[in-house]
């Protein structure tokens, strides 16, 4: 029997297939207009608007509701990301008081209009926010996995190979044995040991 966390290794590595393959069914989520959140472009003109903006102190180039916005942004946002659907999502849905709600409440509005400005009318903000907020978690798991993958290859090449062929592009085990030139006895032993490496890697053996 597999050793716990040979079975959590397992699991991590065979999730990949699962979070690729929500991810696109997610990126073709209807938002109205004949428009899925995949056309929501990440990133734009405004962006590097902006990113020349900052340089210069608010006051120069914002009004003062803008600046209010600018503030209530900041206390509650705990991330600024590039696109306006993830700054969408990341706008939280109330606040410490009621002023606070209602510019929250105006922060969300301005945002979601510059998003209807390109794809049209949104059918369903809250539950595109909820499918952005699914697609972002898993892409930053598909990518902690690659990332991790990467890192092992660095100084495990084989075992690191060894793994994505039989778990990531889920190989037969034949087919695996093949690819790396070896004999079933050593594709065992190698398994074992890069489930142990790849274990100790992310903190579980």
């Amino acid at each position: 029997m597999a050793k716990d966390y040979e079975q959590a290794v397992i699991k991590q590595l065979q999730e990949y297939r699962r979070i690729v393959a929500r991810m696109k069914v997610l990126e073709k989520y209807p938002i109205g207009n004949g428009m899925s959140l995949n056309v929501v472009n990440e990133d734009d003109k405004l962006q590097e608007l902006h990113r020349q903006l900052r340089g210069l102190p608010t006051y120069m180039y914002l009004t003062k509701r803008e600046q209010q916005l600018e503030s209530v942004a900041h206390a509650y946002l705990t991330r600024y990301p590039a696109g306006t659907r993830s700054q969408l999502a990341s706008v939280p849905p109330s606040g410490a008081d009621a002023e606070d709600e209602k510019l929250l409440r105006e922060l969300r509005g301005k945002i979601e209009k510059v998003i209807e400005a390109r794809a049209g009318h949104l059918d369903d903000f809250e539950a595109a926010i909820e499918r952005i907020s699914e697609l972002q978690d898993l892409e930053q798991q598909k990518q902690y996995i690659e990332h991790t993958l990467k890192v092992f290859e660095e100084y495990k090449p084989q075992y690191a190979r060894l793994l994505w062929l039989q778990y990531i592009e889920d190989k037969p085990i034949d087919d695996v044995v093949s690819e790396l030139r070896i004999v079933r006895r050593t594709f065992g032993r190698w398994r074992s040991k890069a489930l142990e490496e790849y274990g100790k890697l992310i903190g579980m053996s």
